[in-house]
């Protein structure tokens, strides 16, 4: 299948579109400004009764007829753009294919050799988050505003956490029970050589961050010191670049000299930042981007959190000058045991945790609400500095392709280090109010990880989602998730090469990623929680029908507290949702006859820990016999506080090929 990069399949059409739309963007970035100015979010609000000089009122009534006039001059050329736009998406393709450019830091075919180093199996990292980026005015009704500069900080954000290496901390305090592991996400800087996995043993008293200073020479993405792991610890097949602290509880929480030379030089990992990237922070006029003391949504951020205890520095070694001049400090977040982690849940598989950074190594991402071309195009280029490949504009315009008018695209984005083999779009026909003015439907995306022995292709199937969002239409939901299956299985067999006789492609990995806009607790949506699509796919969320496991949480931000102090950033989201009565207070619960739907200062038992509509699926039907997809960990992310209404979500799958076994 020929990808499509670009949305037109010719220049003349792409200039005669670009020439249409430029009559069309004056009309409606008015119209975007016009309404904007009388929708101001609860930041806005908190300003101007702080500010006794902030003339808000007088200047909408200097602006709005400013606004009016210049709207009903551009009113005729719009409508001269609109009538050659419109016909043009015809002619239009359904998605574009971007591949970096960049050869320094390409490197998607060096990641394909690492399948036959990773002996018995190799894990790979998804994520999903609903980043609403639509137009501003729009925007501002889930109070988020200044859509550009925020695509732009989301972007920066997922990119600087999936590009830290990996680090597991195990903690053994006998006198502390209040932690029981440490964050997946945490840090280490990035080193060049040897890349064995290390096990440092240190005492450390309780503590939510970490600072490290390391390095920040290496380019992004290099794969030049990704070596097969070995050492001491206890190494986990299918780990990249992780380096394994353990930390007990002696010696009062102080490091000797002896364990502080143990870590130096040793934590080395190839998951390096790029100098570059920081370089061109702007200071924005929102909130979302302003990076406080203990700020870890952000890595550019040189301040320690207030509750940093302990003070690691890598590379005491030879070091070139250049590296050390570009030295950065970084931050490790420690995940601490609450209620939402107790060890009484023995019985779990997989690591589960609250983090405050993207999941280091992330290898997919699924996005959604990316509805702004402009807005999209700023995430994309922040994205490609991490991600090699990257499909966006997804989505059909007008009449084509679906029942009704389409505005705007689906939103959907997907962004992957591993090579795009096929790629196939469907728009949902039974969309219905507000939905149906966005081309709201499914991404289907076939992946090449790797290769055998033998030459074999090892691929896997992703699929991005987002269905209707209106509350109670239940039964809209279920045809989009019958349409999904549909879609998926014709995908499937028109993308596949293989035969049972003569298998050419191995399928290692298919996995279902969106926002479903039903929770699994809510007693209107029994009918989505008993589709047959969780028969085929595993919810690691879930226990069954109206049940969730009891540490998963809920990825519905109440929007009214959304700019508080106390969920501004996302080490103090992280905090608060770490609390059963945090999570009260922020996070949007399952709806129910008995109470009202304001979520501030409630203080009535709640059914489960708010309303889960972004989903993680996998299955093992259709894959590999001989092999075994297990989750390794799953993630609620807190780093794009105060940027969207929803927590991202992650998984790490184990593809477990069993060669090895004894």
């Amino acid at each position: 299948m020929v990808l499509y990069t670009s949305p037109f399949p010719n220049s003349f059409l792409s200039v005669l579109h670009s020439f249409s739309w430029g009559l069309i963007f004056p009309c409606y970035w008015l119209a975007d400004r016009l309404v904007a100015s009388f929708v101001p979010t609860t930041y806005e609000k908190r300003q101007r009764a702080d500010d006794p000089c902030y003339f808000h009122a007088l200047c909408i009534i200097i602006t709005t007829p400013i606004y009016l006039a210049l709207l009903v001059a551009s009113l005729p050329f719009a409508l001269i753009g609109f009538l050659l736009w419109s016909p043009l998406q015809s002619a239009r393709r359904p998605y574009i294919y971007s591949r970096l450019e960049d050869k320094n830091h390409a490197n998607g075919a060096t990641l394909l050799t690492e399948w036959k180093a990773a002996g018995n199996g190799k894990s790979f990292c998804f994520g999903s988050a609903n980043v609403c980026l639509l137009p501003d005015s729009l925007a501002r009704f889930n109070n988020v505003f200044n859509t550009q500069a925020r695509a732009k900080e989301i972007g920066r954000r997922i990119r600087n956490g999936a590009s830290r290496p990996q680090i597991k901390i195990y903690i053994d305090s006998p006198t502390n029970t209040s932690i029981s592991a440490a964050s997946f996400s945490s840090l280490v800087s990035p080193q060049g050589g040897d890349n064995t996995n290390r096990t440092v043993n240190a005492g450390i008293k309780r503590t939510t961050s970490m600072e490290y200073k390391g390095d920040n020479s290496g380019s992004n993405n290099s794969e030049d010191s990704r070596e097969d792991k070995a050492g001491a610890g206890e190494p986990n097949e299918g780990e990249e670049n992780t380096c394994i602290v353990r930390i007990n509880g002696e010696d009062n929480g102080h490091m000797s000299d002896t364990e502080t030379d143990t870590v130096n030089g040793q934590a080395h990992a190839s998951g390096p930042a790029e100098p570059s990237l920081e370089g061109d922070a702007e200071i924005s006029k929102t909130p979302n981007h302003k990076q406080k003391e203990g700020d870890s949504g952000s890595l550019d951020s040189y301040s320690a959190s207030r509750e940093s205890l302990v003070k690691v520095r890598v590379g005491d070694g030879t070091v070139d000058q250049s590296t050390v001049n570009n030295k950065l400090l970084y931050k490790a977040s420690i995940m601490k045991k609450t209620s939402v982690r107790k060890k009484k849940h023995t019985d779990e598989t997989f690591d589960h945790e609250i983090s405050a950074f993207f999941p280091a190594n992330l290898d997919f991402l699924c996005l959604q609400e990316v509805f702004d071309k402009r807005a999209a195009e700023k995430l994309k280029e922040q994205l490609h500095h991490y991600f090699e490949y990257i499909v966006y504009d997804v989505g059909v315009y007008s009449c084509h392709g679906c029942c009704s008018f389409k505005f705007v695209n689906s939103g959907l984005l997907f962004a992957s280090r591993y090579p795009v083999m096929d790629a196939a779009y469907h728009c949902y026909p039974n969309g219905r109010g507000t939905d149906s003015l966005a081309s709201k439907g499914a991404l289907f995306l076939k992946v090449q990880v790797g290769s055998t022995p033998q030459d074999q292709r090892i691929v896997g199937y992703i699929s991005c989602t987002h269905l209707q969002a209106i509350a109670g239409d239940t039964t809209v939901r279920c045809e989009q998730l019958d349409m999904l299956q549909d879609w998926l299985s014709e995908f499937r067999k028109s993308t596949s090469s293989s035969s049972t006789a003569n298998p050419e492609e191995l399928v290692a990995f298919d996995v279902i990623c969106g926002d479903l806009n039903f929770d699994n607790c809510s007693s209107e949506d029994k009918l989505e929680q008993q589709h047959s699509l969780f028969t085929h796919y595993k919810d690691p969320c879930r226990i069954g029908p109206g049940e969730d496991k009891p540490w998963a949480i809920g990825t519905l931000l109440d929007p009214e507290g959304l700019y508080d102090e106390e969920v501004c950033t996302p080490d103090n989201l992280q905090k608060v949702l770490e609390s059963e009565e945090g999570r009260k207070g922020y996070l949007v619960y399952p709806t129910s006859k008995n109470h009202s739907s304001s979520q501030k200062g409630r203080k009535a038992s709640l059914k489960g820990n708010g309303r889960r509509i972004d989903y993680m699926l996998y299955t093992e039907e259709g894959l590999y016999l001989e092999w075994k997809v297990e989750v390794e960990e799953f993630s609620f992310i807190t780093q794009l506080a105060g940027l969207t209404d929803h927590l991202p979500v992650a998984m790490r799958l184990m593809v477990s090929t069993g060669e090895d076994d004894p």
